[in-house]
């Protein structure tokens, strides 16, 4: 019971409609689709009551029937996006390739929703049920892993900011003029001029990566850091999937 007394009010804790009053004309997930596709098309930035109300065709005062303030909205943007994982696939068995399967999910739902990591760097520690089945779901898949579970929630938060680099990687690759390859050849002529002789080595060892298959590097780097984590050194030495 105390526990009950101190959790913090949410606005998952809160009924989302009053007793009293009109009925209402929306649902909190149809103002938050509405703000998701606002974000998407025009970013956070202009993820506003006003803006929002506008696109709704409605006036703003009537979205604090729904949602208490822009904090509370950005929690359901938030977490929807969370609920867009599919967390129904049984785990099959082995560990890392369920893990970077699930990452691998994680970094399409960023690079889809490009804000999403502005929303994250801005928001607390405020998670939704949706976002809570996410991390529910990732402890089960690391349930036959080695290591304690302080380790495994460090390794789930390790994943999550490794998806948030690479998709904003690949969002700026996305949307910038320059090209992948143009820019690899520029580093590989510097390179060979002689005077960053590391960097030249680097380069030409044959186990390599390609620069621009961002994929395979975010895989490559999962399967490598998560069993280190979690004290399976051997991970170093496993390939990619």
């Amino acid at each position: 019971m105390a526990d009950r007394a101190t959790r913090p009010t949410t606005v998952w804790s809160r009924p989302e409609r009053g007793a009293r009053g009109p009925a209402p004309e929306r649902s909190r997930a149809q103002i938050t689709t509405a703000a998701l596709a606002l974000a998407d098309a025009e970013g956070l930035a202009a993820v506003s009551m006003r803006a929002l109300a506008q696109r709704l065709g409605t006036g703003p005062a009537s979205l604090y029937r729904y949602v208490g303030s822009r904090d509370e909205l950005l929690d359901l943007m938030a977490d929807a996006v969370a609920g867009e994982l599919d967390l129904s696939v049984a785990p099959a068995g082995d560990w890392l390739d369920d893990l970077v399967g699930l990452a691998r999910q994680s970094k399409a739902a960023h690079v889809r929703h490009p804000w999403l990591a502005d929303l994250n760097d801005r928001r607390g520690e405020v998670l939704g049920p949706h976002a809570i089945d996410y991390l529910d779901h990732a402890l089960g898949i690391l349930s036959p892993a080695p290591g304690t579970a302080g380790q495994k929630l460090e390794a789930i938060g390790l994943l999550g900011a490794l998806a948030v680099l690479f998709a904003r990687r690949e969002s700026t690759a996305t949307s910038s003029s320059g090209d992948p390859a143009a820019r690899a050849a520029h580093l590989a002529a510097v390179a060979a001029e002689g005077r960053h002789p590391h960097l030249l080595a680097a380069l030409t060892t044959a186990d390599a990566p390609p620069p621009a298959d961002r994929d395979a590097q975010f895989v490559r780097l999962l399967r490598r850091l998560l069993p280190a984590m979690l004290g399976q050194g051997e991970g170093f030495g496993q390939g990619e999937s």
